[in-house]
């Protein structure tokens, strides 16, 4: 057996033995729930009532907090870290990588007599100045030009993990360009608020703020670290770039929402625990479709805190998992032939009234704000599916959108039957003629009727990248390591702008002289009529939808360079400037990254699996080969001709079928090879990523058949890495 191998198998066993005991705290959650946020309560304890008020007027109308009032939150915040062990503070954000970032500084200063003191004020606080030359810019700065600053936001809570506070905030160039995910996040929630709030005053006067809410649902596989660490492309790559599917895995569908196996248990608990005290609202967890597949859900929050959160807790995630012996995989493809992962985002808005827009009310007043905002939606997506597209590409996801068990690059909305049969009333589609007034008023009758029968009759797609159920939008098609601001971002934009055109046209017909229901009715009609292609209600999965959807017009990007291209169309530079949330030089640099960034982790798949070819899996199957070899041999020596003949011509097909398989992964991996020096040379990211993406990358399947044929070829004891079925069942 191969070495690694061998000692990461004797690993495993260790680990499942030592691990099945550990002792967790008996205290209720509720107990130590939040207990290390520096939350709106927490802070009310620590600061004067004029501070808190300030902060209060921060969060809810974004008044800027003066540097006085900012002392005083600085202070007692420092007071509150420093009772829970904290000795240093940092600036936590969301550069362009994907991850998050921190640089820690002490709370210790010195005095000029050289007397040391705890020190952390407003202005440490609200601003830093961290060194953003190694962060990717997109061309907005030189790399020689190294100012950015982190700005704090008061909406996200500060939190203590270990000896240090973190503090949420924004991180922008020295121009003030956004250098992260979370400045055009919270310039589209600004957005969505101002457009959502002005669409309620038609149907609800005291209506003064409207926030979308999400719920990430996370769905992850573990692995035993000593095997991880015995697979070099899932410790470099995060998936597997070879290995034959394991003869059991999912088909019996055994494992999903069955008993949490004891180990994985114990991580979830530790998790939870941790999360809860960081008032991250974990609420569900079970066993995924998949062997080794797993997924937690919280309770919604408001979309940046819950992005900050599901930032958080993917940290927390790998953590901790080491702590078990365990390493956490979410790539959305890591297992070939089996499902990917993916972190549905549950979507919806709410006011400060307590209404959620996406839920049916008690009366036709209500009902009829409901259809305003579910059909203002649904034309918002229609309109810009190759954005939303977009928001959701990239190098690994590609792996899983349409594979049978997510949606794919088809953008297409999910209602169910009894509200795609009301828009089709609303549009006339049924009668095939003209409503007349007393056909209007039985539809309106029949919206007050939603309450009663809805959520009977509104069943959920899975196929659906973009579903309604019930009482929110769910976007499937996001990856489980991507961070929800993206999707969020493009989301709330697209819907704030459409709100936007919507309260214009009503007011243009109001000014007409048409009453403002009739006027709100006709323009919903209008609408359900112009986006009415880009509902279905049937398999996503099909190849008869990938046809019908092409009828409709409706865009099938599989290409991730190409799908990203959404991101500086004429069309997405203009919507975002409307909205104010991103400028042109903005889109321009996250097309430029995100375009790296799919270069460069293809780039690194094509390495990984070229130095695997030829260190670890040519080896073996010459040394496989030699072994067979010299055992014709030996039968030549033993038997007469006519006995050797009939004794090796099997051995001799499996040679031939060795050194065939062999011969063509070396000839891939140097075509392979020559294929990305090409590339490499090209100056343009967009020529780049295209060439990465249609001359590369399909080496990478190339050369995996054969690898994965030697596999099932090959001596068991001599494959040098774990299998599928040595890696998918945790011990």
């Amino acid at each position: 057996m191969g070495q690694l191998r061998f000692k990461a198998l004797e690993d495993l066993l260790s680990n499942s033995r030592e691990l099945l005991h550990f002792d967790f705290t008996t205290q209720k959650a509720s107990q130590y729930y939040g207990e290390n946020v520096f939350d709106i309560s927490t802070m009310q304890k620590y600061v004067s009532k004029e501070a808190y008020k300030s902060v209060l007027e921060s969060i809810e109308k974004g008044i800027k907090i003066d540097r006085r009032m900012a002392d005083q939150v600085a202070a007692g915040m420092k007071a509150w870290a420093m009772e829970r062990g904290a000795t240093h503070y940092t600036h936590w954000f969301q550069p362009l990588t994907g991850n998050t970032a921190e640089k820690h500084d002490a709370f210790l200063h010195i005095d000029s007599q050289g007397k040391p003191f705890e020190n952390f004020d407003g202005k440490l606080l609200v601003q830093q100045e961290p060194d953003a030359s190694s962060f990717p810019s997109g061309g907005i700065r030189n790399t020689f030009e190294a100012r950015g600053y982190t700005a704090w936001d008061p909406s996200s809570p500060a939190f203590v993990i270990g000896d240090t506070l973190s503090i949420p905030t924004i991180f922008v160039a020295y121009t003030g360009e956004a250098l992260d995910y979370k400045t055009p996040l919270l310039n589209s929630l600004t957005a969505l608020n101002k457009a959502a709030t002005e669409v309620c005053q038609y149907f609800d006067k005291n209506v003064t703020k409207v926030h979308a809410n999400l719920g990430w649902e996370q769905e992850y596989f573990l692995i035993d670290e000593s095997l991880c660490l015995a697979r070099p492309d899932i410790s470099l790559t995060g998936r597997t770039l070879m290995g034959h599917a394991s003869s059991k895995d999912q088909q019996l569908e055994d494992h999903y929402f069955g008993s949490i196996p004891i180990r994985v248990k114990r991580y979830m608990q530790e998790l939870e625990i941790e999360a809860h005290k960081l008032g991250i609202p974990i609420k569900t967890r079970h066993n995924e479709v998949a062997p080794n597949q797993f997924e937690f859900a919280p309770i919604f929050e408001e979309a940046n805190l819950a992005v900050d959160h599901n930032q958080l807790i993917m940290d927390l995630m790998k953590t901790i998992a080491r702590r078990h012996k365990f390493r956490v995989l979410l790539h959305e493809k890591p297992f070939k032939g089996v499902n990917g992962s993916g972190k549905h985002n549950n979507w919806s808005m709410a006011t400060d009234t307590g209404v959620n827009l996406l839920s049916p009310g008690k009366n036709p007043k209500s009902n009829m704000q409901f259809l305003a905002f579910l059909v203002n939606t649904v034309k918002a997506v229609y309109d810009n599916s190759d954005l939303l597209r977009a928001s959701i590409a990239s190098a690994s996801n590609s792996h899983r959108l349409g594979a049978n068990e997510a949606p794919p690059a088809i953008v297409s909305v999910f209602l169910g039957q009894y509200l795609t049969k009301m828009l089709a009333d609303l549009e006339g589609r049924v009668s095939e003629k003209k409503m007349t007034p007393d056909e209007k008023t039985d539809l309106k009758l029949d919206i007050g009727k939603i309450p009663e029968i809805l959520l009977d009759n509104t069943d959920r797609n899975r196929t659906s990248p973009f579903a309604f159920t019930g009482n929110r939008f769910e976007f499937r098609a996001v990856g489980s390591g991507a961070n929800c601001s993206s999707p969020m971002t493009a989301l709330c934009t697209a819907v704030a702008d459409q709100l936007a055109q919507f309260k214009v046209d009503v007011d243009a017909l109001i000014e007409k002289g048409v009453k403002k229901d009739e006027a709100i009715f006709q323009i919903i009609k209008k609408y359900s009529i112009h986006s009415r292609a880009v509902l279905f209600e049937g398999n996503n999965y099909s190849d008869e939808w990938a046809l019908e959807a092409e009828r409709r017009g409706l865009s099938n990007i599989k290409n991730v360079p190409l799908a990203l291209d959404a991101l500086v169309s004429e069309k997405t530079r203009k919507l975002f400037e409307r909205t104010k949330v991103l400028s042109n030089r903005e889109l321009e640099a996250r097309h430029h990254i995100l375009l790296d960034d799919y270069t460069l982790k293809i780039q690194i798949e094509a390495r990984v699996l070229g130095d695997l070819s030829m260190n670890h899996i040519v080896p073996t199957g010459v040394k496989y080969q030699t072994e067979l070899i010299n055992n014709v041999r030996g039968l030549k020596e033993l038997f007469s001709q006519e006995e050797y003949e009939s004794l090796a011509k099997g051995r001799l097909d499996v040679i031939r079928e060795v050194s065939a398989h062999i011969s063509s992964i070396k000839l891939k991996v140097n075509e392979m090879v020559e294929a990305r020096k090409v590339a490499n040379k090209l100056e343009s990211p967009h020529e780049k990523a295209l060439a990465y993406s249609n001359t590369v990358a399909p080496f990478l399947e190339e050369i995996r058949y054969h690898i994965d044929k030697l596999e099932l070829i090959v001596d068991d004891e001599m494959w040098p890495l774990p299998k599928y079925r040595e890696m998918l069942f945790l011990r």
